[in-house]
């Protein structure tokens, strides 16, 4: 829309230090997200990733990024397995099925990666969510609201994901627990 959301905002990031994005409801933490993501671009500046090798920004950022968000749906007549391999085949992995079977044991679903998602709790669909950020290794986890409707293994999981010191990790959240995970932080104001 024609709200602006942020102005002057800038920070850094660095792989091994957990930053979260913190703010009231509306502030903007989810859109920085997907413009982080590469899948919005700002009305001016950039996000930009930079390594050793290279730099990436905008639409180049998508397939460095894992990317978890509430509103990030899967195919509910699809299995975890199936939902998991048609991202496989999306972002051309090799070695599919074995990253498969990785990540669904990684997130606590090989017990159910053949039913149907339509039968999951909304606590497994977010583990879904997170095996499919998790599934081709990138470089940079994008987590919203990562700890929305886990039991206690879901949000240890989290937890080991904010615990990676080789990949970048943001969390948007209004969790204190997850903030408290993170030694850096950005606090959006919501604007009027």
């Amino acid at each position: 829309g024609h709200r602006r959301l942020f102005e002057d905002l800038s920070f850094d990031v660095h792989v091994g230090e957990p930053l979260a994005i913190l703010g009231a409801n509306g502030s903007g933490k989810s859109t920085l997200l997907r413009i982080l993501s590469g899948v919005l671009e700002p009305a001016a500046g950039q996000a930009r990733l930079e390594t050793a090798s290279e730099t990436a920004s905008g639409v180049e950022l998508t397939p460095r990024v894992g990317f978890v968000a509430p509103a990030l749906q899967m195919y509910d007549a699809f299995t975890a397995r199936e939902n998991l391999a048609f991202l496989a085949q999306a972002r051309r992995l090799s070695n599919r099925s074995t990253a498969i079977s990785n990540v669904i044991d990684r997130v606590g679903l090989a017990s159910r990666a053949d039913d149907a998602v339509s039968t999951y709790s909304t606590g497994m669909r977010q583990r879904l969510r997170l095996a499919g950020a998790l599934l081709h290794d990138p470089p940079v986890l994008l987590l919203d609201e990562p700890g929305a409707t886990l039991d206690a293994p879901g949000r240890a999981l989290v937890s080991e994901i904010f615990e990676l010191t080789d990949r970048i990790v943001v969390v948007a959240t209004n969790d204190p627990a997850e903030a408290d995970r993170c030694p850096r932080r950005v606090t959006l104001m919501e604007t009027s």
